[in-house]
């Protein structure tokens, strides 16, 4: 978690260590993850995620865990697939939906799962 200064509540905007925690003690807010984006700028590229697996954990610089003993489940890298039909009905030209039925327990959890179990 190198790119990781810590958590942030949502709500009262106290900050947090990077710990597993979910919200805030104060206010029992959500906290969410506040990255170094300057250092992150430094490192990820376009070419560097398209270089990684084919799975979630190509964005492991993004992600708030350590991916090197990550728990992988393959999940990730879902195909989107042009909803032409629903698209013309909504008047939209470029309507795709991400089909995350090809995920390993055929859920959009997967993602979730994987990195919260990391």
């Amino acid at each position: 978690m190198p790119y990781v200064k810590g958590l942030r509540c949502r709500s009262c905007g106290r900050d947090y260590p990077a710990d597993p925690i979910n919200v805030c003690d104060y206010c029992f807010g959500p906290v969410e993850v506040i990255y170094d984006y300057d250092a992150v700028k430094q490192v990820i590229s376009r070419e560097r995620i398209q270089q990684g697996p084919r799975t979630l954990w190509r964005y492991q610089d993004l992600l708030p865990v350590d991916a090197e003993n990550a728990v992988d489940l393959h999940a990730g890298f879902t195909p989107l697939i042009h909803a032409k039909n629903l698209g013309r009905a909504l008047g939209l030209d470029h309507l795709y939906l991400k089909n995350d039925a090809v995920n390993p327990s055929f859920s959009f959890k997967d993602r979730v799962v994987a990195v919260a179990a990391t």
